[in-house]
């Protein structure tokens, strides 16, 4: 079974993270680096562990979340789908089957809020990890130096701190931002990531969870 410490040891799917850090960088993205692939694949599995998935979820969960932004060395637009059928011939060329390729596939298509829907296991816990990844270290240096205004990094700047939690009692899968409100509102967070709130009620409704989302000890949703 492929794992993702093969991954990232693969030159060509190394080479596809850095062209579309290469893209993403000159359109004045945040960072999409293999920081926040590896932080993916780890909460991706993570998560599915916790909701009991089965070892082999778990793996494909890492999987998705470490490939899933390779579209982007296509072009933004379109990005997840384009990187499906990336992840797919890149997957079978190394030994997986067709089956499982297809699996990657559909959760990596449909991981962004615009075009995707939560249709299965692994693709909600990617759709979660996903948008869960909220950080200042995402922000650019460049951004940074030029005190850049954009709401993207003032918001990803502002925040100190961000990850899942999951309550199997309650059913609840809570995402957990501590912000720098100096920096940025709370309001900001919500001008530009309400459709990523939206979406992640859906991936967790899904998985039979309820999502909530806590901002600085203070639960929103």
């Amino acid at each position: 079974m492929l794992t993702v410490k093969e991954l990232k040891n693969d030159r060509e799917i190394l080479d596809l993270i850095a062209v579309t850090e290469q893209n993403l960088e000159a359109l004045g993205y945040t960072e999409h680096s293999t920081r926040h692939l590896s932080i993916v694949s780890n909460w991706a599995g993570d998560l599915m562990r916790e909701i009991g998935g089965s070892e082999y979820e778990i793996n494909m969960a890492e999987l998705a979340g470490f490939l899933h932004d390779i579209g982007n060395a296509v072009n933004r637009s379109m990005h997840a789908q384009s990187g499906g059928v990336l992840a797919y011939s890149l997957m079978v060329q190394r030994g997986m089957s067709t089956r499982d390729a297809a699996e990657l596939m559909l959760a990596i298509g449909n991981h962004d809020e615009k075009h995707g829907s939560p249709v299965s296991r692994i693709g909600a816990v990617l759709i979660l990890a996903d948008k869960a990844d909220v950080h200042k270290s995402r922000v650019r240096k460049s951004a940074i130096i030029t005190d850049n205004n954009d709401i993207h990094d003032r918001v990803n700047r502002a925040a100190e701190r961000s990850f899942l939690s999951v309550e199997n009692t309650e059913k609840t899968i809570t995402l957990n931002i501590t912000i720098d409100t100096e920096i940025s509102s709370v309001m900001d967070y919500f001008e530009i990531y309400f459709s990523r709130m939206s979406f992640c009620r859906r991936a967790a409704a899904f998985l039979g969870y309820k999502f909530s989302l806590k901002i600085n000890n203070v639960v929103l949703l």
